[in-house]
């Protein structure tokens, strides 16, 4: 069984990569190139260098993501690298696969509205972007220099990565103009809606931890009134030192606001903590429960 779910798993996460990268490269040629967009890495740059000196963006990207594997199987070694091929190698051959299609899609379909291109465009890279990112690979380029500053500054990707767009979302303005660079932010910044949803879902329950003194009432509306379970963890303050227990439960959406309310007017010092909840795994849900 187990080795069915990692068949079905792999299998899974290689159309998730092939499509992704398939994706992210037709965003590159459909909506990026031909409107001056520089949203991210070595793809931004392929444009800006197109511009300014004519080469081809999908050129100046082979030729990049070659060096930078070297660069890679150099600074990070072969257990590493060997994930950064895949997308190094995948996504400059998806750009010339998918260059004519873009032109296709861009003269018949699309049209010359830059605001349904500016739609179509955070749709695509932030859908795109996700199923690569859920795989655990990465189009290689400016994530293999993420990963040298990693591993030796000790920078989280993700903020050089915050840093490395910006700077060069900044640079491209330079060239394309101040609106351009503006809008490019503007498909960086809500892309990450999509990249967010794809990478860990949607939220359908909220986790609740809460320390009251009504620890009994409480827990008597968990199971009579909402119907599930909960988990008592044992607390002190951190300040009066006194030790209490405080209760975790996971609450559906529907029920977010009732429950709360609920709390409050048991216990009005009621201290909560609500965080979203994406997956529940485990656990056996009870219409009837002792009280305890």
């Amino acid at each position: 069984m187990l080795d069915n779910i990692d068949t079905k798993k792999t299998i899974f996460d290689g159309v998730s990569l092939v499509l992704g990268i398939f994706l992210y490269a037709l965003c590159f040629n459909m909506f990026l190139i031909p409107n001056d967009l520089v949203v991210s890495g070595f793809s931004g740059v392929a444009i800006v260098v197109q511009r300014l000196f004519g080469w081809s963006a999908s050129a100046f990207i082979y030729i990049t993501n070659g060096i930078l594997l070297v660069v890679s199987l150099i600074f990070l070694g072969w257990k590493i690298t060997k994930r950064n091929i895949v997308g190094s190698v995948m996504y400059p051959v998806m750009i010339t696969v998918s260059e004519p299609i873009a032109k296709f899609l861009n003269s018949y379909i699309i049209g010359d509205d830059f605001y349904l291109i500016l739609l179509f465009a955070i749709i695509m890279y932030g859908v795109s972007s996700g199923l690569i990112y859920r795989t655990g690979f990465s189009t290689g380029g400016s994530d293999i220099i993420m990963q040298i500053l990693n591993k030796y500054l000790k920078i989280s990707e993700s903020k050089s990565m915050i840093v490395a767009n910006s700077l060069i979302i900044l640079a491209s303005m330079l060239v394309f103009g101040f609106t351009k660079g503006v809008y490019s932010f503007i498909i960086l910044i809500c892309s990450t809606y999509f990249i967010d949803k794809l990478m860990f879902g949607l939220s359908d329950s909220k986790v609740f931890y809460i320390y009251t003194k009504k620890v009994r009432k409480i827990k008597k509306i968990i199971l009579n009134d909402f119907q599930t379970g909960f988990t008592s963890i044992p607390s002190r303050g951190g300040y009066s030192k006194r030790r209490g227990f405080m209760i975790m439960c996971v609450i559906s959406n529907r029920d977010y606001y009732l429950f709360k309310q609920k709390i409050l007017e048991i216990d009005p010092q009621a201290f909560i903590i609500i965080n979203s909840c994406y997956e529940v795994n485990g656990g056996v849900k009870r219409k009837t429960l002792p009280f305890l």
